[in-house]
């Protein structure tokens, strides 16, 4: 679940025809901002941030770096043109990529000094962390002073220095919860406890618990279901038999054996060209047979999309109204964005939903406490152990049912865990045998995250003392 963005217009510069950042002005890069037309309907920022060094380009809550090339000119991370075109008397009106031109909407774009630094510190390179003990906002969530965990305070302060300093960049929050306790919670840039932030493929493991309480509540019979039955509506292309032997299990394991793998350069389905279609499911079964159904695990967004589309069909609600019923409601979760609209119109939003970082970390300790809240069995304990045990292996990593399973190693001790995971940094991380939930967001889309490494450098380390 990534935005078109991030291969269309996350621009980095093309070593044949890339320029020195130095060689462009602060005031020529100003020359570019403004608000445009983009893809879809929708509409991207174009901003110099204050190091004066790049361009920024914002979609939603997403920022992309935009490196120049020469004048007017940048390149994206496959080498296309992305070129800014001008009026008879020099001013940027447009740009142009690939065959597409969008046009300038306004100059007149106003964005806070927060989203260019981590804090706004006098001296980020000698900032000082006082550790706070996270706010009761009554919402849920118990909190607890850091002093009776087993959390290494010095380590922490070190990783808060290192995030102002801006030696892990775009780090937008980091949660720690001990024993189901939130003991640590730290926000970067312009969010804050109340910004809903993107939750992109992370959204695949919340799809997961809802599928459990479908199979619960009788809606859906079993992850043995056969998929196509669902879907009489649709005469899937490339048809075979092997597409009608494709059960629900098959999709929360990524191993449908449908063509389609964002992850290998050779497969002929991605999400990128799903989301322009009308038909997202259709689109997916639309594609060639690769493999067997239960025998390779490839990562497709369009497995956890049909997933989605089945609870509806089957539950007659939307998938936003099935998760406030039945998930975020019982939870308190009530700050949240989640349009679930498999077709073009969510093409730059690929039915992402957006939480809270305190709610992200809500649906950690549910997972970790087996599906139990305020003594509610919201997600069936049997259904919790199934999701997160090992049915595939996708990118060389053991995958449960729409869950990363994943061991971290810390000072030489290896410690597993179950990830829900996203695009730019986002994870909500279990490790039951410490009882520890950790949260992250951030912006490093279509990059390295630095998440692992916080939470190997900073936060685990602390377990092998005990």
């Amino acid at each position: 679940m990534r935005n078109f963005f991030l291969v269309s217009l996350m621009l980095i510069a093309a070593q044949t025809f890339a320029q020195k950042a130095d060689t462009v002005s602060y005031a020529q890069l100003k020359d570019y901002e403004g608000i445009y037309e983009y893809s879809n309907h929708a509409t991207i920022k174009i901003a110099a941030p204050a190091d004066g060094k790049v361009l920024v380009a914002i979609l939603n809550q997403s920022h992309y770096t935009l490196n120049p090339a020469e004048k007017d000119v940048f390149y994206d991370g496959g080498h296309r043109r992305v070129g800014f075109f001008r009026n008879a008397n020099g001013a940027v009106i447009g740009y142009t990529l690939e065959k597409e031109t969008f046009k300038l909407i306004t100059k007149n774009v106003i964005l806070p000094k927060e989203m260019w630094y981590p804090r706004i510190v006098a001296d980020p390179k000698n900032y000082q962390y006082r550790y706070k003990m996270p706010a009761d906002r009554r919402d849920g969530l118990l909190v607890e002073d850091i002093s009776k965990t087993v959390l290494d305070t010095a380590l922490l302060a070190t990783m808060m220095h290192k995030i102002v300093a801006g030696d892990y960049p775009n780090v937008h929050s980091v949660l720690i919860l001990d024993k189901g306790k939130l003991v640590f919670e730290e926000y970067f840039y312009e969010f804050n406890v109340d910004s809903v932030q993107e939750e992109r493929s992370a959204t695949k493991s919340i799809i997961s618990a809802l599928t459990g309480i479908a199979i619960h509540q009788g809606f859906i019979k079993s992850v043995d279901e056969k998929v196509l039955p669902f879907f009489p509506e649709i005469h899937p292309e490339n048809d075979s038999p092997l597409k009608h032997q494709i059960t629900i299990k098959d999709l929360l394991s990524n191993q449908s054996g449908l063509n389609y793998d964002e992850a290998y350069d050779k497969a002929v389905g991605n999400e990128t060209a799903m989301g322009y279609t009308n038909d997202w499911v259709k689109y997916t079964f639309d594609q060639p047979m690769l493999d067997t159904p239960g025998t390779k695990g490839r990562y497709a967004s369009g497995n956890p999309i049909t997933v989605g589309r089945i609870i509806e069909k089957t539950s007659g609600m939307p998938l936003r109204d099935f998760a406030v019923k039945n998930l975020f409601g019982p939870m308190g979760i009530t700050n949240f964005r989640w349009h679930f609209k498999t077709d073009q119109s969510e093409a730059e939003d690929f039915c992402q939903v957006y939480l809270r970082p305190r709610d992200m970390a809500k649906f950690g300790k549910l997972i970790l406490d087996n599906g139990l809240w305020q003594s509610k069995q919201l997600v069936p304990a049997e259904w919790v152990a199934e999701s997160t045990s090992k049915h595939s292996v996708v990118q060389n990593v053991d995958y449960g049912y729409l869950w990363w399973l994943k061991y971290l190693d810390a000072d030489g001790t290896r410690y597993h865990g179950a990830a829900a995971q996203g695009n730019g940094g986002q994870k909500i991380y279990i490790f039951r045998q410490q009882q520890l939930v950790v949260v992250t967001t951030g912006g490093n889309y279509n990059s390295h995250s630095p998440a692992d490494e916080l939470i190997k450098k900073y936060i685990l380390p602390a377990f092998n003392k005990k």
